[in-house]
Order: C-alpha cells, then sequence, then structure tokens
C-alpha cells in the first residue's frame, strides 16, 4: 500500500511543480513555449493563472479523496493501527480516483510527447517522462494494490497462482504424499 500513497503524493507533487510557474509567471511559460519572444495578452495570464490554480485544487482532491491525507475527526482510527487499503470506507473514492488520475498522466504523457516529437520545446519531453512514470505507478496500483488478493495464512503466498507454465515438483510431491497417507484412499484400494 506504500506504493499507492507514494503514487497519490508523486501525482500531487507533480501538479504543484506545474502549477506554480503557471501562477507566478505566465510570462514565463508563454515565452517558453512560443517561437517567438512577446508579451502575454491578459486573457493569457488568466488562463495560466487559473490552469494553475486548477491543477493544485485537483492535486488537494487527489489527496483527500484516496486516504492519504485522512479526514477522521479525531486521531483515534490512526493511532489504533487499523490498515487503511484500498476498500477502506474512509476512502470510498480511492479507485476512482486512482483511475481518473491514471487517465490523466496517460493523456498528458501521450499530449506532451506528440508535441515534443512535433519539435517543439524539451519541457514537453520532461513532461512527457514523468508523466509516462507516473501513468506506469498508477497502472500497477490499480492492477495490482486495488485488491488484497488470496493470501495464505500458512506460507503468505497468494493462492491464486498457477503452476503454468513451469511445475512446482516440490508442492506436487506433498500432495502426493498426503494422497498416499489418506485413509479414504486406502478403503478404495
Amino acid at each position: 500500500m506504500d506504493v499507492y500513497y507514494s503514487f497519490n503524493y508523486l501525482s500531487a507533487g507533480w501538479m504543484a511543480v506545474q502549477a506554480v510557474p503557471l501562477i507566478a509567471s505566465p510570462t514565463m511559460i508563454i515565452t517558453l513555449l512560443s517561437p517567438e519572444v512577446r508579451e502575454t495578452t491578459p486573457l493569457e495570464a488568466y488562463l495560466s493563472r487559473s490552469l494553475g490554480f486548477s491543477l493544485l485544487a485537483i492535486a488537494a482532491l487527489i489527496l483527500l479523496l484516496t486516504g492519504s491525507i485522512p479526514l477522521a475527526s479525531s486521531l483515534s482510527t490512526q493511532a489504533t493501527g487499523v490498515d487503511m487499503d484500498l476498500e477502506d470506507p474512509t476512502a470510498p473514492y480511492a479507485v476512482p480516483t486512482l483511475s481518473l488520475t491514471l487517465a490523466y498522466h496517460g493523456m498528458v504523457a501521450f499530449y506532451c510527447y506528440t508535441q515534443y516529437t512535433l519539435g517543439f520545446s524539451l519541457a514537453f519531453g520532461i513532461s512527457s517522462l514523468v508523466s509516462c512514470v507516473l501513468f506506469a505507478i498508477g497502472l500497477w496500483c490499480l492492477l495490482f494494490a486495488a485488491s488484497n488478493g488470496k493470501i495464505s495464512r500458512k506460507t503468505g503466498a497468494d493462492q491464486r497462482t498457477s503452476g503454468f507454465p513451469f511445475k512446482n515438483k516440490q508442492a506436487d510431491k506433498g500432495r502426493a504424499d498426503k494422497r498416499e497417507n489418506n485413509p479414504i484412499n486406502k478403503l478404495k484400494l
């Protein structure tokens, strides 16, 4: 579950890193992304700052809706050591938020990659790389961290695994010994 919370904090952090220059200096962003140097229009400054504030709001929502920042009124739920998993009622929107964040990073990675291959700024390439990494981590969390699996109490291994394409000869030996020593099998002979 640590990977899941790390993904949430990394996603929110990446959105905050993108938001700060948009809010602080829209002129710098326009100059970096525009082929010619010019002064920004009031509309560009407004849209840049609005996007920056929107990214900060989405980052905060990711942290709140996934349970990364607990919304309990007291610290007693955290002090009891209760494990907060994706199915925990304290974070009922964890999986949908993970899915939307995953889709966001995928779309941003695709867009930035297409802009970078068309010959635009290196900033698009860096953004594409970071978004691809976050997309991969989010996909891993969605596929493997969204369920607890069927963990054996004896061995601690996942019971849903099969022997295909490799055989577990040691486990087959143990099963064969149990079959031979079973009194019901002796009665059938």
